[in-house]
Formats: structure tokens, C-alpha cells, sequence
């Protein structure tokens, strides 16, 4: 997937807000929290960061085209300077996940306002 399409996916993800920081960064957010990054051509960060599910992360941070995030990556995040070594499948797959990662660590409150227990409950297998 290219870094435009990634964006637009992230965009029909239940209860996503983007904004633009950080010099062109489009960032997402669920709750209010971020699970996705989307930097521009060469902007200084990779062009996808994404939050890992913290038992995957040791794994995925060393998996071909992987690397821990630039300044997240003490919160589990990777990033990817080539997102086209995915399929659009796993890419999908990876942001729904960290979608739900950070959906999860919302307050029960929080995740029943904006309708996400069962969403949370079916990626992460609770």
C-alpha cells in the first residue's frame, strides 16, 4: 500500500481522528491517543510508525524492512521507510492491531463512549 492509501485506511477505522504535526506528519489517533503515523517524503522520520502489540514487538522490530520508531520506540512502536515490502493484507492486518492496541488502553468509559469494546474484544482475541 502506498502512504496515501495507508492514510485513507486508517481513516475507516472506528472513532479515528488524523491530524498534521510535526512538519507534515499525518498522525491518527483513536481516543484521542496515536496508533499511526504517515510522514511525507523525505521527512526526516520513517514514512509509517505504527504501535506494536507489546508481546510482538521484539519480533517485528527486526523482521526485514522493520525498525524500532524513531523516538517511540521505547513505547513499542516500528516503523517501515518502505511500506510496499507489506501486502496490503498485513498491512491492513498490522494497523487494525495497533488500532486496537491503543483502543484497549482507553478507559472502559472512554472505549464504551466511542463504541469500541467488542471491536477491541474481536482483534485482540479478548
Amino acid at each position: 500500500m502506498t502512504p496515501g492509501q495507508i492514510a485513507a485506511y486508517c481513516m475507516t477505522l472506528p472513532s479515528v481522528t488524523r491530524v498534521v504535526q510535526w512538519e507534515g506528519v499525518q498522525v491518527f489517533k483513536v481516543g484521542g491517543k496515536m496508533f499511526c503515523l504517515v510522514a511525507p517524503p523525505r521527512h526526516g522520520v520513517a514514512r509509517i510508525s505504527f504501535k506494536c502489540a507489546p508481546g510482538h514487538y521484539d519480533a517485528l522490530s527486526r523482521a526485514e524492512g522493520f525498525k524500532p520508531a524513531p523516538y517511540l520506540a521505547r513505547a513499542k512502536w516500528v516503523s517501515l521507510d518502505k511500506p510496499e515490502v507489506l501486502t496490503t493484507a498485513q498491512t491492513k492486518a498490522y494497523l487494525r492491531r495497533a488500532h486496537a492496541v491503543i483502543a484497549s488502553a482507553l478507559s472502559r468509559k472512554k472505549r464504551a463512549e466511542l463504541g469500541l469494546g467488542a471491536l477491541v474484544a474481536g482483534v485482540l482475541g479478548l
